[in-house]
């Protein structure tokens, strides 16, 4: 999963960057600190990896992992090229979902690019370059299936389909608020839209509000309200707080956020939110040589699921042995589960679930 993380200049987008990631991106007080694009890869914690590890003491433990990519920052006029407009929306295109920093915190010490703080102003300037962008995009699909539609009727359906989604996108609003059926959606293949990304909202609160009664933060609420009209998802957020615990041990920083009354850090919040946000799950392989995480589609069946670790796996799959992960952990041992018949072979018609334990059998 690759998340690209957007927001104007002093938002403190490249600040929880550097927290989540401990990359050490540099973060100034002044627009376009960030300029190039800065890259960090981080382990998705997974406690049923950790007790598989325990079981098997394995030679390798690789977790999932999560790339974080820190976007140049942006102003008004980056669809046609201002700023680092044209860097920044190429950028965007190569990640599989924005987690787009909005500023919720007062603070006259840290300049705003705009001179106040308003939240819906400042998503709006960014959705509304990723929508100009698009428009201009589906401008040019309604060209061709236009022309190509005056042979073949069959694809009146498509620019009557991509008209309206233009109609859509001249009101300011993103083509993730745009209600299609799934026919419709795969018309959508070929035109990937910036606006149609999934996103994640992340507040950037101060710590009083961070930790305090979110229902009468005023800039939080303006936030939310956005993110349920464009079917996105909201996190509350402290950079500060990220920032500060980045450096912790585990013990220390468990004991920081219960201080603060929270469960969790912002990185496994984040983590969390996107797998859910773009429909991911993890399967697990478990043995004394390897432990390690994959990542896949939910709904994904086992010969794909299996075509994520070698594609000879997929081409001679045969069938799967699985044991749900909660069976194993109650069993305490393969063995005692396979014992109570817990252990199952399945076939190539089978939806991989989240926690499966997974060995999987082929011949090429």
């Amino acid at each position: 999963m690759k998340l690209g993380m957007v927001g104007l200049p002093n938002v403190g987008k490249s600040t929880l960057f550097n927290a989540l990631t401990n990359a050490g991106a540099q973060s100034a007080n002044y627009p376009f600190c960030t300029i190039e694009k800065n890259v960090g890869v981080v382990s998705v914690p997974d406690a049923r990896l950790d007790y598989l590890a325990k079981m098997y003491e394995p030679d390798s433990f690789k977790p999932a992992t999560l790339e974080f990519v820190d976007i140049a920052g942006l102003v008004k006029g980056a669809s046609k090229g201002e700023g680092l407009g044209n860097k920044f929306l190429a950028d965007i295109r190569e990640v599989d979902a924005i987690v787009h920093v909005v500023r919720c915190f007062e603070d006259i010490d840290i300049i705003h690019v705009d001179g106040s703080i308003n939240p819906a102003r400042d998503i709006e300037t960014i959705n509304l370059e990723l929508v100009f962008s698009d428009m201009e995009m589906v401008q040019r699909r309604i060209d061709r299936v236009k022309k190509a539609a005056k042979s073949d009727k069959k694809l009146q359906p498509q620019v009557d389909f991509f008209e309206r989604l233009l109609a859509h996108l001249e009101e300011g609003k993103s083509a993730r608020s745009f209600d299609m059926t799934e026919d419709e959606r795969e018309y959508m293949h070929d035109t990937p839209l910036l606006s149609a990304k999934p996103v994640i909202y992340a507040a950037n609160l101060c710590e009083a509000d961070f930790t305090g009664d979110l229902d009468k933060q005023e800039h939080f609420q303006a936030v939310r309200r956005i993110a349920e009209e464009e079917h996105a998802a909201v996190l509350p957020i402290c950079a500060q707080t990220e920032a500060e615990i980045s450096d912790m041990s585990d013990e220390d920083k468990a004991m920081f956020l219960e201080e603060l009354g929270l469960e969790e850090s912002g990185l496994n919040r984040i983590i969390q939110t996107g797998y859910s946000l773009l429909g991911l799950i993890s399967f697990l392989t478990a043995g004394k040589q390897e432990v390690r995480a994959w990542t896949i589609r939910r709904g994904t069946k086992a010969p794909q699921a299996a075509g994520k670790i070698h594609t000879d796996f997929e081409k001679g799959f045969i069938r799967a042995e699985i044991v749900a992960f909660s069976d194993l952990e109650a069993c305490g041992s393969m063995a005692a589960a396979r014992e109570k018949g817990l252990l199952r072979l399945e076939g190539k018609d089978y939806v991989m679930q989240d926690g499966d334990i997974v060995e999987f059998r082929f011949n090429v």
